[in-house]
């Protein structure tokens, strides 16, 4: 899932930023690649927080969102992109047993085997979820 970060860098170098979408979270470095890494770093750590402490995980607002907001304090600086993998925050994986059509197996399959950061069909399945869960509200 991807959260959008917004990042300010200073002359020197260094830079800091935040998620709007969490508040809270903030991160910086001293370099815009150490910041980049600290971001994802720092909404790891957040959630991971939010997990251990049965507090809900915010939604992501879209970029498109946040940039028609007009806020004066998202200017002069720029937007990143941050991928988290939720399936550690859903709490203890469990086997369940389903069934789905052969034809659409097949594809959830090649669709595994041709994006190889799903894992699994486990994995794909339980992101198509969470998206359709996001949806819905």
């Amino acid at each position: 899932m991807f959260y959008p970060a917004y990042i300010h860098a200073e002359p020197d170098g260094s830079a800091s930023g935040f998620f709007p979408d969490v508040p809270g979270c903030y991160f910086a470095g001293d370099s815009l690649d150490q910041t980049f890494q600290d971001a994802k770093s720092a909404l790891d750590a957040h959630f991971e927080l939010l997990s251990e402490e049965n507090q809900a995980i915010p939604r992501p607002q879209t970029l498109s969102f946040h940039l028609a907001q007009g806020n004066d304090a998202l200017n002069g600086g720029q937007w990143l992109l941050v991928d988290i993998n939720m399936d550690k925050f859903d709490g203890r994986a469990e086997r369940i047993n389903i069934t789905l059509p052969h034809r659409l197996l097949n594809r959830i399959d090649a669709l595994v085997q041709q994006h190889p950061g799903y894992g699994s069909r486990s994995a794909f399945l339980a992101a198509a979820a969470r998206n359709e869960l996001l949806k819905a509200g």
